[in-house]
């Protein structure tokens, strides 16, 4: 006898939660750092969302995004009017009749997620590497020239 088809354990917290995050990422502005305003919104309703990292150091920025299980030909990254953009599709399993899923969590089919670039990201220099599911976005910085400070007389 198969108990997993018997017992499953409710916890109605949870099931609010997972399903307020779709709207919570919907609404949210993204990142309020150095990467400017954020995510784009976007009217494109995406199937998934995959997990960013952003973190900087001295040579630039670098974007990491878990996409596990996606082949490298099913990414593509593009650099437009300041705006990255991360998009591709995972694809689910075929189904298989002798299979008997108990429970499907991961997301699959299309996603698109979308940054503004900083003012001292360099987008000609944008490069990218895939390897072992995780996407690595590398931006590097220019040298932006230092304002002075003028003392204006008040007459």
């Amino acid at each position: 006898m198969n108990t997993l088809n018997k017992v499953i354990t409710w916890n109605p917290l949870r099931e609010m939660e997972e399903a307020q995050n779709p709207f919570n990422r919907f609404f949210s502005v993204g990142f309020p750092n150095r990467m400017g305003s954020g995510e784009i919104p976007s009217l494109a309703v995406a199937d998934w969302s995959p997990e960013v990292d952003i973190s900087e150091d001295d040579h630039g920025y670098l974007l990491k995004a878990d996409l596990p299980e996606m082949k490298k030909d099913d990414v593509r990254v593009t650099v437009e009017d300041g705006i990255l953009s991360v998009s591709g599709e995972r694809k689910s399993e075929k189904e298989d009749l002798k299979k008997k899923f108990h429970r499907i969590e991961r997301c699959y089919g299309t996603f698109r997620r979308s940054f503004t670039l900083p003012e001292d990201a360099d987008s000609t220099k944008v490069t990218a590497e895939f390897r072992d599911g995780v996407l690595k976005v590398h931006l590097p910085t220019t040298a932006r020239p230092r304002s002075k400070a003028i003392q204006v007389k008040v007459a």
